[in-house]
């Protein structure tokens, strides 16, 4: 058993962590019947998640994503505090693969409009994306977040502008980030956003409107709706997001596979090695059976064959008898 003084220490640094980061809970029961079907989530999430990723550094690796990051840019959010947001934007970019085959990242910045600061298809090294986030500027005046909810799937969740094809079952994935309230309708397009496949994480701070965040998040919103005080803390939130999108290998957490155990990143299936086959059981395997093909002769062909092998016979013994006949006959003579 743990000494009480050690059980006491970790449960008060849980407390001062969760005095600065709160997760948002569903609260209404009629926000989550009006979320709508549209909310279930079509991408694999891990199937493990750690709770302390310092101690599995060496297991812990981000899933590939087509990540977009949606930030407010209003002139709520005074110029400090823009590069707190940047520098957060770094930091994740730290705890991410990022790669061609890996996870791919795109910043969509928003306020009255929204630029596309840079595109999927544009960075695939860690040191390119931080030097393409520290040249983005505040836009300065509204919040139109639906407007840069909209754009990103049209614009930059797309194929043309790096995003992978379905068929790659890559996860899709898109970060907004706010401290307002938004002024245009946020509910239907992220409706639209998450029927077409992507997974909507909403981080609040300060002054941010909590029910534009439940509306814009996908379920559960326990999971996906995030607060911050102010944006001296949002750097909290980089250890949420690597629980989160850190995927841990189920083949290297242990498995139960008799054989070969193949990653999804998502879970994991059984194989065998050359010469056998997988049970039913999905897990065993047992040796491949050689299959032996009997060729049954055709009874009409034998029949056939035997009746000419008696007359043969017959004809021989007739020929026989027949030498013995003449052989009599010439000894008598």
């Amino acid at each position: 058993m743990k000494p009480l003084w050690s059980l006491l220490y970790c449960a008060s640094l849980l407390l001062s962590d969760a005095q600065a980061t709160y997760h948002l809970s569903a609260g209404d029961p009629q926000l989550i019947a009006a979320q709508s079907y549209a909310q279930t989530r079509n991408n694999g999430r891990p199937p493990i998640r750690t709770l302390n990723p310092a101690k599995t550094d060496s297991q812990c690796r981000s899933r590939p994503l087509d990540l977009v990051f949606i930030i407010d840019s209003s002139r709520s959010v005074r110029p400090g505090e823009f590069e707190k947001v940047k520098i957060f934007l770094a930091d994740m970019v730290d705890t991410l693969d990022v790669g061609t085959d890996a996870t791919r990242v795109a910043v969509v910045n928003y306020a009255s409009t929204v630029k596309i600061e840079f595109l999927l298809k544009d960075h695939f090294n860690k040191p390119d994306l931080k030097k393409a986030i520290t040249r983005i500027e505040p836009l300065a005046a509204g919040t139109m977040t639906g407007l840069a909810i909209k754009t990103a799937v049209n614009e930059a969740f797309t194929e043309q502008s790096g995003s992978r094809p379905r068929s790659r079952k890559i996860s899709k994935v898109a970060i907004i980030v706010t401290d307002g309230r938004p002024q245009d309708q946020v509910e239907e397009v992220s409706a639209a956003a998450r029927a077409s496949g992507i997974e909507i994480y909403a981080v609040g701070v300060d002054r941010a409107d909590m029910r534009s965040l439940q509306q814009m998040a996908s379920i559960p919103l326990d999971d996906h709706v995030f607060y911050v005080e102010t944006y001296g803390v949002i750097e909290k939130l980089t250890s949420k997001f690597r629980e989160t999108l850190c995927g841990l290998d189920p083949c290297a957490m242990g498995h139960d596979c008799e054989h070969i155990c193949v990653n999804t990143n998502a879970s994991y299936y059984c194989k065998c090695r050359n010469g056998y086959i997988l049970n039913a059981d999905e897990k065993t395997c047992s040796l491949k059976q050689v299959k032996v093909e009997v060729v049954q002769a055709d009874p009409c062909k034998c029949e056939a064959r035997l009746v000419f092998q008696k007359q043969t016979q017959a004809a021989i013994q007739q020929l026989t008898a027949k030498i013995e006949r003449l052989e009599n006959m010439v000894g008598r003579v």
